[in-house]
């Protein structure tokens, strides 16, 4: 691989960067496990999947129409 290529460039820049970051691994780290509980804890306990309490399955689609439809005629 070349080393004055594009790709070498941007990873040799992240590479360094990450190495010798001290309070940027810290950050990170809050980056991550905030995201975490976005996507994991408030999907698991706050947004139930409605649609399996509500209809069989395979019959998901026609609900989905079904409620559609009978909001664009109130």
């Amino acid at each position: 691989m070349k080393k004055q290529g594009f790709w070498y460039k941007a990873f040799d820049l992240y590479y360094d960067g990450f190495r010798h970051m001290r309070l940027g691994r810290t950050l990170w780290a809050i980056i991550l496990i905030k995201l975490f509980v976005i996507f994991v804890i408030l999907k698991l306990f706050f947004f139930p999947n409605f649609l399996k309490s509500h209809t069989e399955k395979g019959g998901e689609p026609d609900y989905v129409a079904t409620e559609m439809i009978e909001r664009a005629n109130q």
